[in-house]
């Protein structure tokens, strides 16, 4: 079983070397590619104002962060849900640079930067030219954006779960063979086994309650004669 982390965060500003800080985190966890309804998420009291303008963008404002726990609180708790995992993150360059520098204030171990996927290189070279911001990508897929005219790390985070499996491949990625040492022979030798097991002792029977037409019946069957390797052959009789 393959486990994924998708990760955002919200911040007081542009540059943790200016000594801006974490006011959010949010992660959530994907076995398979598939959002298991697990996740970790926390407000972050940073200890400081957030500029004007990241204020506008997440609305998290000191009064509110001040009652919340501390980066040193929920780290080690952090740290223990990621484990070995991949971590999906949206231009990652700015999330892991905040993450690192909380973590190093900590005096603790920096995240693997070998785990993390950047979804924001997926993204360009498949759209090149073109806007790949959060906001875009959404548009693109058609994945529903309402409600974020706030952004948060968790809502953002969810966004970005179903963007990425997108990305990489489609809603058909999300598919598993339960059992992988089977073979696409052997799955279409099991497949043909049950259906004509299913199918052997059925009777003919009006579909939708409608007759069928015999004429127009036998021109059916001629034109299943008519295909080449036709896979309805193998089910008749």
């Amino acid at each position: 079983m393959t486990r994924e982390l998708v990760l955002d965060t919200e911040t007081t500003g542009l540059n943790y070397e200016d000594g801006h800080r974490l006011v959010e985190i949010g992660i959530v966890e994907l076995n398979n590619h598939i959002q298991t309804g697990n996740y970790f998420h926390y407000y972050l009291n940073p200890e400081r104002d957030s500029d004007k303008r990241a204020e506008e963008i997440h609305g998290l404002t000191r009064e509110f962060l001040s009652d919340k726990p501390k980066f040193s609180d929920i780290a080690e708790e952090l740290l223990e849900f990621i484990s070995n995992s991949k971590i999906i993150i949206h231009n990652a360059s700015f999330d892991v640079g905040f993450l690192n520098a909380e973590l190093k204030r900590c005096n603790m171990k920096k995240l693997d930067e070998n785990a993390i996927i950047d979804t924001l290189v997926l993204a360009k070279n498949i759209f090149q030219g073109q806007s790949v911001s959060l906001d875009s990508l959404c548009r693109k897929y058609s994945i529903d954006l309402a409600g974020r005219e706030i952004h948060g790390a968790l809502k953002d985070a969810k966004l970005l779960a179903s963007v990425y499996l997108e990305l990489i491949g489609g809603r058909q990625s999300k598919l598993e063979f339960n059992n992988s040492s089977d073979t696409f022979d052997d799955l279409e030798e099991k497949t043909t086994f049950d259906l004509k097991d299913h199918y052997k002792n059925k009777q003919v029977r009006r579909i939708n309650h409608t007759d069928l037409n015999p004429e127009e019946y036998k021109m059916h069957l001629k034109c299943i004669n008519e295909i080449e390797n036709c896979i309805w052959k193998k089910y008749q009789n």
